[in-house]
């Protein structure tokens, strides 16, 4: 299937903020990246902050989509919570060049000034939501130990973030680490383990 023009910007506009960040990318280069003119990227998108928020939206709505139907129909809440972090992990593996502009437009980076810090934060609640239900479904059938479900699913939230910026983002080392931080969670959620670890 060919990309329409705007699916292209799109594209280009999740690869240049994700590669360059907000600062160092610029719309002239977005254009370029999807062979398009620089007057059509604003036509279609605007100001800046307008298209890298576009960006990182379009990645998270399709993030969301794949977490939503990868937690549907598991039969604990904690199969639900591995069933997360596993579709996290593999769209991530799947969108490698694309997917830093999830993790610049987000409540835990450092939002650019002019980009409408609540809409993100609002984007970004659906993500902390669908795990806060998984967690409370574990509790109550007893596949997840009794913890505060907000704050665990903000946990949860923080490992996969941590996982996926040392992955993409940093220098380290970090072959295995999506499926070490799977277990350290399963381990530390799973019924029976001493409650004051």
């Amino acid at each position: 299937m060919d990309m329409t023009k705007k699916e292209a910007i799109l594209k280009a506009a999740q690869e240049a903020f994700g590669q360059l960040g907000f600062t160092a990318a610029t719309v002239k280069d977005v254009a370029g990246r999807a062979e398009v003119s620089f007057g059509l990227v604003s036509h279609y998108f605007g100001s800046k902050q307008d298209l890298f928020l576009a960006a990182g939206f379009d990645m998270a709505d399709r993030l969301i989509a794949c977490l939503q139907e990868a937690t549907s129909n598991q039969p604990t809440g904690l199969d639900g919570i591995i069933s997360y972090m596993t579709a996290y992990f593999d769209f991530t593996e799947q969108h490698r060049t694309g997917f830093p502009v999830l993790l610049r437009c987000s409540p835990f980076s450092h939002m650019e000034p002019g980009v409408d810090a609540a809409r993100v934060a609002e984007k970004f609640s659906i993500f902390i939501e669908e795990l806060k239900r998984c967690v409370s479904l574990g509790i109550a059938d007893g596949s997840v130990r009794d913890l505060p479900p907000e704050e665990t699913a903000l946990i949860i939230y923080g490992n996969i973030v941590g996982s996926v910026r040392t992955s993409l983002l940093t220098p380290y080392k970090s072959d295995g680490i999506f499926d070490e931080t799977i277990k350290h969670v399963k381990r530390s959620l799973t019924v029976g383990l001493d409650q004051d670890i």
